[in-house]
C-alpha cells in the first residue's frame, strides 16, 4: 500500500524548544516552511487548530493559492462555527486548493481550553457532538437536493450546498483519539485515524481497538491509520542522542517552575487519554522497540505529538518501517527546528521510506501473482 507524509503547517518558528522570534502568524515563515515541505517530498501538512492561534482555514487557503502540489490537513473544532456553514468553508477550500483537502475533526480533550470559546459540554458530550456533526458536513457535501435535519445538537430545514467539493463524493474525514468514545466516534465516520506514537504492541493494540469499532458501526472498510513522532536525526547515532539530550534540556528550560508550553495543556494533569497514555509509556522507560523514545513527552506532560524517534536517518526509517509494518500508511512527524527539520527529513529520511516500501509492495504483488498462477 502506499505510504504518505505528514508534515506541520506552521504559522511561525516557534516550539516547545524556544519561542517564536516574531508574530503568531508570520506569513512569510509559513509559506516558506510549506514551501519545504512541497519541495522535499511530503504530502500534505497539518494547519492546526488553538483557541488563540490564527484560524486555520485562513491560513491554509494563503498557503494553497500559492503552492501547486502540497496537500492540505486541516484541523477544525466544531464547537466554533454550525455545521453548514463549515461545510460551505471546507467545499470552498476544496475548490480554492484544486481538491487537495482533507478535515480533521477535533472533540477537544481539555474542559479548560473548549470553554475559552464557549464550550461547556462533557466530553462524552462533545463525542456525540462531533459525530453528528461529520453525518451532517458528509451529507452537506454530497447531497444534491435540500434536506432537514433533527437531532441531539443540531436542528435545521431546507439546506443544501451551491459550493461543491472538487473531491467526489467527497473529501476525507480525519479523526484521532485514544479512548473508548474516540475508538467509537472515528471507527464509525473516519477515513482516517490518528494516533500519537507510542510502542509497537501498543500502536498495535490501538489498531485493532479502532478496526473493532469500525466493525461496530457496521462499516465493511476501516479507517487508514495515521501515527505521528517527533524525528530527531544526525548523521551518527552517537550525534543524534547527543542531539536528543540538549532537545529535552531546551525544553526543561522553558517549563522550569511549571510554565505550559501551550494555552490548552497542562504539564502535570492533562485531561485526555492521549496525554495519559503518553506519560504511562514514559514511566515505563526511556526506549522502546528500535527508536522510540519518552523523554520529550515525558517533559510536555505528553503534549499532542510528543514522542520521538531517534537516530541516523536509516535508524528513524526502518522505525516508521516498524509501523508501516503494522498496518500504518500515513506517518506523521515534526521537528523542533520545524524548518530545518522537515529539511533534513525530507532530504534524508522520506526517500529511504518510500524506496523499502515499494521494495515490500513489489514483493507482495510478485507473490500474489505465484498464488494467482499456481492455483490457476
Amino acid at each position: 500500500m502506499p505510504v504518505e507524509f505528514l508534515g506541520i503547517g506552521g504559522t511561525n518558528d516557534g516550539s516547545e524548544t524556544h519561542p517564536r522570534s516574531g508574530g503568531v502568524f508570520d506569513k512569510d515563515y509559513t509559506l516558506r516552511l510549506a514551501r519545504a515541505h512541497e519541495e522535499f517530498g511530503w504530502d500534505r501538512v497539518l494547519f492546526a487548530y488553538g483557541s488563540s492561534g490564527p484560524d486555520p482555514a485562513q491560513a491554509a487557503a494563503y498557503v494553497a493559492a500559492k503552492l501547486d502540489k502540497l496537500q492540505i490537513l486541516l484541523a477544525h473544532r466544531p464547537n466554533v462555527s454550525y455545521p453548514t456553514f463549515a461545510a460551505k468553508t471546507f467545499a470552498t477550500l476544496d475548490q480554492l486548493s484544486d481538491g487537495k483537502l482533507t478535515v480533521h475533526f477535533i472533540t477537544g480533550g481539555s474542559d479548560h481550553e473548549q470553554q475559552r470559546e464557549g464550550d461547556y459540554l462533557t466530553k462524552d458530550e462533545r463525542y456525540s457532538r462531533t459525530r453528528e456533526y461529520i453525518q451532517i458536513v458528509k451529507r452537506a457535501w454530497t447531497s444534491e437536493e435540500p434536506f432537514d435535519h433533527e437531532g441531539e445538537h443540531y436542528r435545521f430545514a431546507d439546506f443544501v450546498l451551491d459550493v461543491r467539493p472538487v473531491q467526489q463524493p467527497r473529501p476525507d474525514v480525519s479523526f484521532g483519539g485514544s479512548s473508548p468514545a474516540a475508538y467509537a466516534a472515528g471507527g464509525a465516520e473516519a477515513d482516517i485515524f490518528c494516533l500519537w506514537g507510542e510502542p509497537l504492541a501498543q500502536t498495535a493494540e490501538q489498531i485493532e481497538s479502532v478496526k473493532a469499532a469500525a466493525k461496530a458501526a457496521g462499516r465493511t472498510d476501516v479507517p487508514r491509520i495515521q501515527v505521528a513522532f517527533r524525528p530527531i536525526i544526525a548523521p551518527t547515532e552517537e550525534l543524534a542522542w547527543e542531539k536528543a539530550h540538549r532537545t529535552v534540556d531546551a525544553i526543561k528550560a522553558r517549563t522550569s517552575g511549571g510554565q505550559q508550553l501551550t494555552r490548552r495543556h497542562s504539564l502535570t494533569n492533562p485531561e485526555n487519554t492521549g496525554s495519559q497514555r503518553l506519560l504511562a509509556v514514559a514511566a515505563e522507560g526511556e526506549r522502546f522497540d528500535r527508536a522510540l523514545w519518552t523523554p520529550t513527552a515525558a517533559a510536555t506532560g505528553g503534549a499532542g505529538n510528543s514522542n520521538a524517534l531517534v537516530g541516523t536517518p536509516e535508524t528513524v526509517a526502518q522505525a516508521l518501517l516498524d509501523y508501516y509494518d503494522l498496518g500504518v500508511d500515513i506517518l506523521s512527524a515534526r521537528g523542533y527546528d520545524m524548518l530545518g527539520d522537515t529539511i533534513d527529513f525530507g532530504r534524508h529520511v522520506i526517500p529511504i521510506v518510500r524506496e523499502e516500501v515499494a521494495k515490500r509492495d513489489a514483493a507482495k504483488a510478485a507473490s500474489a501473482r505465484e498464488v494467482l498462477a499456481v492455483d490457476g
